[in-house]
């Protein structure tokens, strides 16, 4: 009996691994029916809104986006017509720097991939870890967030990012754009409130710092010299670091403190890095100036979070963004920090907030939108509703900014039709059902 179950068993395996190849080849393919919405109040994602629109979809693209008052349009040319008055139509908004794809359960060492063991990885790509699979993936599109940025963590160097779409059977369908750049750690001291020079744990961090800003230094300058030279044996590393070192890759910087910040400006500039963004950059609001001098675009850390300082202001982190935003500093926000997979569902909301501390519905919209399309360097294809672009896009009930009132009803990848229940919406039904509640 037990030869027989390990003959099967071993069948099992030969018929999976037989099959697996051909499971891989499967790809999603932009929608080719033309459909006109009618009637929504769309948010363009650039500033602008129009009341009473008419946005055209064909072959994966935005073909059409007028005003239904003064537009004449062959309505017979859509396969398709869908009347939306009242509802709201907003870009697919995007998540950076995000580990949405890489992380499922915090607490399971086996389900994050986004940390490789090693100090100095610029050669890892998440992109081939992404799981199109994820559990998460569901609930995050719920509230209209339908592209992200899987994102490395860890190290010095964590390795390379990609923007990914969220839908596909498999990475390969998912990428809009691989590695579009790598991500540097900068060093902190991590100094305590109160300094004393004779301390030994302070003379320790004092090293470590000096040791790690050594590090990256050297690592660089050897980088830039090796892209200097044609190589017949490759190096890994530094192969990764091309794109860099070009200005083909964006260099994503990630750091906190206004001395940092400081710093790293005048490291890019000793390595003549040409594109660079910092990530978190919770001091940037006092770097305004400098910011805007050196044309450095910020992926603001999370709005929804207590303040760094006890003398800061409580309310410090929900009215950076409107600071950063006013001083003319390019910047979007990410939710990234602790459980920042799961949450990521909030980024809308967190964009929301900023509208009681000095931006507009609209401007907060670009802060998740359009902002956030610039800086990654994906603007040509989403961030705005706009003729040609990528037909990416949600329709909501209401606003989509507003905890209360957001109710995305359609999203749209591509000009395909992606699902929106997920296993958390699932359960709630499923119990609302049980106990008899409307």
């Amino acid at each position: 009996m037990k030869i027989k179950y390990s003959l099967l068993f071993i069948l099992a395996i030969i018929l999976f691994t037989a099959l697996k190849p051909f499971a891989q080849t499967a790809v999603v393919t932009p929608s080719t029916k033309a459909i006109l919405f009618k009637g929504g109040i769309a948010h363009l994602g650039n500033g602008r809104v129009i009341e009473n629109s008419l946005i055209g979809i064909k072959d994966g693209k935005i073909i059409l986006i007028t005003d239904a008052a003064t537009a004449r349009i062959d309505g017979s040319v859509f396969d398709e017509r869908i009347t939306i008055t009242g509802k709201h139509v907003y870009p697919g908004i995007i998540a950076p720097s995000s580990t949405i794809g890489l992380n499922e359960l915090d607490a399971v060492r086996a389900t994050n991939d986004f940390s490789e063991v090693g100090y100095i990885n610029p050669h890892v790509r998440s992109l081939i870890s992404y799981n199109t699979d994820s559990k998460i993936i569901p609930t995050i599109r719920t509230n209209g967030i339908l592209l992200v940025q899987a994102s490395p963590r860890g190290g010095l160097i964590s390795g390379s990012s990609s923007i990914m779409k969220l839908d596909g059977w498999n990475w390969e369908d998912a990428v809009l754009k691989a590695d579009d750049g790598i991500h540097l750690n900068w060093p902190e001291m991590n100094a305590p409130k109160i300094i004393r020079e004779t301390d030994q744990s302070y003379n320790e961090r004092v090293k470590n710092y000096n040791t790690s800003i050594s590090n990256v230094t050297n690592f660089f300058a050897d980088a830039k010299a090796y892209s200097q030279i044609v190589h017949d044996e490759k190096n890994i590393r530094f192969e990764a670091m091309k794109g860099i070192i070009t200005g083909e890759k964006i260099l994503y910087v990630h750091t906190n403190s206004l001395k940092d910040i400081i710093e790293v400006i005048a490291f890019t500039k000793k390595f003549e890095i040409k594109k660079y963004v910092l990530v978190g950059a919770r001091d940037a609001y006092l770097a305004t100036a400098i910011l805007k001098e050196n044309n450095v675009p910020v992926i603001l850390a999370r709005v929804h979070e207590l303040p760094e300082n006890i003398d800061d202001d409580v309310d410090l982190p929900y009215k950076r963004a409107a600071e950063l935003f006013k001083a003319g500093v390019l910047v979007c926000l990410t939710n990234e920090g602790g459980m920042e997979a799961m949450g990521t569902r909030n980024l809308p909301f967190q964009a929301g907030t900023t509208v009681a501390y000095g931006l507009t519905k609209e401007e907060a919209l670009m802060l998740i939108t359009s902002n956030t399309a610039k800086i990654l360097g994906i603007e040509d294809r989403v961030g705005v509703l706009e003729e040609n672009k990528q037909a990416t896009f949600f329709i909501s009930e209401g606003d989509a900014l507003d905890m209360i009132s957001n109710n995305v009803v359609k999203a749209f990848i591509d000009g395909k039709e992606v699902e929106l229940p997920n296993e958390q919406l699932q359960l709630y039904n499923k119990y609302k059902q049980k106990y008899g509640l409307k």
